[in-house]
C-alpha cells in the first residue's frame, strides 16, 4: 500500500500499531483503510496562495439601520448602518419636543401662582390676595359657540339640565336668563316619568316661550327635565363629553359662554368662591358659614361684586346657596345685606327669587 504512513497519523500511530488495526479491523474498516490510502494528504492550506486566512467574525446576529441617528451627523459605531431617519420619526419626535417646551412652561407658570395664591378654608380670608387693578367690565358681545362647544353641522347645541324639583338649581335658572339676553335660546322644560307631581311655577320656570323662530335658528337650546336625582347633572354631548355633576360645576361651564376675560388671580379668586359656597356654606357647620359671611363681608367692601367690579358666576352660586339654605334671614353683615339687594335688582335674580315664594 502506498503512502501509509500519510493515513497513519490519522488514527495515531502511537496510540494503535498498524499491524496491530491491519490483523484485527474487520472487513469495512480494511476497505476504508485501501481507499485512504490511496490519495495524498497535502498539508498545504486548502484556500491557496502564501497569505494566511482571516476570517471575521460576527458580532451581532441581524444588522439594522440606526433609527436613532439623524442625517449628516457621524455613525456613533461602526457597527450599525447609518441611514438617514424616517421623516415621520422627526416630526414625531419634534412634536414631543414642542409638548414638553409647553408643558415646562405651564408647570412654571402654576409654580409662580402658587406661591401667591393659597387655597382658602374656613379660617382664611381670601380677600388678603391682592386684586387687579383694572375691572374688566361684563362682556356683553355674544362669543362664538363653535370655539367652546364644538362646530356641528346643522344640529342644535342643545344643554340638557336634569335636576330635584324638591331642590331647584336658582344658579343656573340666573345663568339661564343671562343666556337669553346673549343668545337666542329655544328653551323647554319637561318632567321625567319617576317625578309624581312638580310645582306649577317650576313647570313655567322659563316663562312662556314664543317659539315662531324654526329650531335651525336658535343658537343655543337649554333643556330642564325635572328628575328624582340625587345632584344635578348636566348633558350636552354624550359621545364628546361626560356628564357634569354638581350644580357650581354647571355653573362654571355655562358662565364661561359668556366669554368673559380675567387674569389668573381674579380666576383662581373665582374658583375658590364657588367651592365654599357649595363644601361650606351649603355643607358646612355654623363655624364654617360665620367664617365665610366674614370674608364675603370683607370683600364687599373693597368691591361691589366679590371678585372686583363685575357680575361674575361667584355672585351668582353664592346668592343661589344663600336662597335655598335661608342663611340670609338671621345676622347678616351689613356689606353682605348690601349686595344681595344689588343682585335681586338684577332682573335675572328677581325672576328666580320668585320661584321660591
Amino acid at each position: 500500500m502506498r503512502n501509509i504512513s500519510s493515513f497513519k497519523e490519522l488514527v495515531d500511530p502511537n496510540s494503535l500499531p498498524c499491524q496491530t488495526l491491519t490483523s484485527y479491523s474487520p472487513p469495512f474498516l480494511l476497505s476504508f483503510w485501501e481507499l485512504a490510502s490511496n490519495f495524498q494528504l497535502s498539508s498545504s492550506p486548502y484556500h491557496g496562495g502564501s497569505a494566511s486566512l482571516r476570517v471575521e467574525l460576527p458580532t451581532c446576529m441581524y444588522r439594522l439601520p440606526n433609527v436613532h441617528g439623524r442625517t449628516g451627523s457621524p455613525a456613533p459605531d461602526a457597527g450599525h448602518v447609518q441611514e438617514e431617519s424616517d421623516p415621520s420619526l422627526q416630526a414625531l419626535e419634534s412634536r414631543q419636543d414642542d409638548i414638553l417646551k409647553r408643558l415646562y412652561e405651564l408647570k412654571a407658570a402654576v409654580d409662580g401662582l402658587s406661591k401667591m395664591i393659597q387655597t382658602p378654608d374656613a379660617d382664611v380670608d381670601v380677600t388678603n390676595i391682592i386684586q387687579a387693578d383694572e375691572p374688566t367690565a361684563f362682556s356683553t358681545s355674544a362669543l362664538d359657540l363653535n370655539s367652546v362647544l364644538g362646530k356641528d353641522y346643522g344640529t342644535l347645541k342643545d344643554i340638557v339640565i336634569n335636576a330635584n324639583p324638591a331642590s331647584p338649581p336658582l344658579s343656573l335658572l340666573v345663568l339661564h336668563r343671562l343666556l337669553c339676553d346673549h343668545y337666542r335660546v329655544l328653551s323647554t322644560v319637561h318632567t321625567h316619568s319617576a317625578v309624581q307631581s312638580v310645582p306649577e311655577n317650576l313647570l313655567r320656570c322659563f316663562g312662556e316661550q314664543a317659539k315662531n323662530q324654526p329650531r335651525h335658528e336658535y343658537q343655543l337650546g337649554f333643556t330642564l327635565i325635572w328628575k328624582n336625582v340625587p345632584k344635578t347633572q348636566m348633558k350636552f354631548s354624550v359621545q364628546t363629553m361626560c356628564p357634569i355633576e354638581g350644580e357650581g360645576n354647571i355653573a362654571r361651564f355655562l358662565f364661561s359662554l359668556f366669554g368673559q376675560k380675567q387674569d389668573a388671580v381674579n380666576l383662581t379668586l373665582i374658583d375658590s368662591w364657588v367651592d365654599i359656597a357649595i363644601f361650606q356654606l351649603k355643607e358646612g357647620s355654623s363655624k364654617e358659614k360665620a367664617a365665610v359671611f366674614r370674608s364675603m363681608n370683607s370683600a364687599l367692601g373693597k368691591s361691589p361684586w366679590l371678585v372686583g367690579n363685575e357680575l361674575t358666576v361667584a355672585d351668582v352660586v353664592l346668592w343661589s346657596v344663600l336662597q335655598q339654605t335661608g342663611g340670609c334671614g338671621g345676622t347678616v353683615p351689613a356689606n353682605v345685606q348690601k349686595w344681595m339687594r344689588a343682585c335681586e335688582n338684577l332682573a335675572p335674580f328677581s325672576t328666580a327669587l320668585k320661584l321660591l315664594q
